[in-house]
C-alpha cells in the first residue's frame, strides 16, 4: 500500500534560523498544505508540506518528540534528525489544537510501533533450548530491517562481520545479548534507533 496522507490542514511554515536559534524564518510566502503521512510498510509517521514542488517539511515522527503550543495559533517541534525546528501558524485554535491532538496520537502509534519492533528483535535473539544444529540465525532479514526502517531511512542492517558461530554462545544468560544482536544494536543507534 505504501505512504498515505491521514490527515491535512493548512498552515504558514516556518524554521528556526540556524545562526541564530532565535528567529523564526518563513519558509512558505502563504499558508500551504501540512500533512500527515502513514507508511504501513515501514510502519512510520511523518509531517511532509511542499510549497509547489520544493518540500519544506519532511519529518519523521519519533517517540521523543513534542508538539509545543506556543501561543493561540502558533506551535512548533523540534527534528533532531533534520536539525532544524519547525513552526507552524495556523488561522484559528481549532486548527492548531486538531493538529497538536494528531501529533500527540502518531507520536503513541510510533512509540508502539518502535516497542514492537525492540520486542521480535529480543525474541529473535534469546537464546533457544533447541540444540545448536538447530538454532538458526537469531536475526532475520524482515526483524532487521523493521529496526532500522523505523526511522524512516530505510537503511537495511548487514550481518557481514558476524559468523554464525559467533552468535551461538552458550554461557549467555537470557537477558545478555549476543555478538549479533549487539551488532544490530550498534548498527541502530547510527540510525538513532
Amino acid at each position: 500500500m505504501g505512504e498515505q496522507p491521514i490527515y491535512s490542514t493548512r498552515a504558514h511554515v516556518f524554521q528556526i534560523d540556524p545562526s541564530t536559534k532565535k528567529n523564526w524564518m518563513p519558509t512558505s510566502k502563504h499558508a500551504v498544505t501540512v500533512s500527515y503521512f502513514y507508511d504501513s510498510t515501514r510502519n512510520v509517521y511523518r509531517i511532509i508540506s511542499l510549497d509547489g514542488s520544493k518540500a519544506i517539511i519532511n519529518s519523521t515522527i519519533t517517540p521523543n518528540m513534542s508538539f509545543t503550543k506556543t501561543s493561540q495559533k502558533f506551535g512548533q517541534w523540534a527534528d533532531s534528525r533534520a536539525n532544524t525546528v519547525y513552526g507552524l501558524g495556523f488561522s484559528s485554535e481549532h486548527h492548531l489544537a486538531k493538529f497538536a491532538d494528531k501529533f500527540a496520537e502518531y507520536k503513541e502509534a510510533a512509540r508502539i510501533a518502535k516497542e514492537k519492533s525492540l520486542e521480535k528483535m529480543e525474541l529473535a535473539s534469546s537464546p533457544s533450548q533447541e540444540s545448536p544444529a538447530d538454532i538458526h540465525s537469531p536475526l532475520t532479514p524482515p526483524v532487521t530491517a523493521d529496526l532500522c526502517r523505523i526511522n524512516g531511512t530505510g537503511d537495511d542492517v548487514t550481518l557481514s562481520d558476524v559468523s554464525p558461530n559467533s552468535m551461538l554462545q552458550s554461557d549467555l544468560s537470557p537477558t545478555t545479548p549476543t555478538l549479533a544482536h549487539r551488532h544490530v544494536l550498534k548498527t541502530c543507534r547510527v540510525c538513532s534507533y
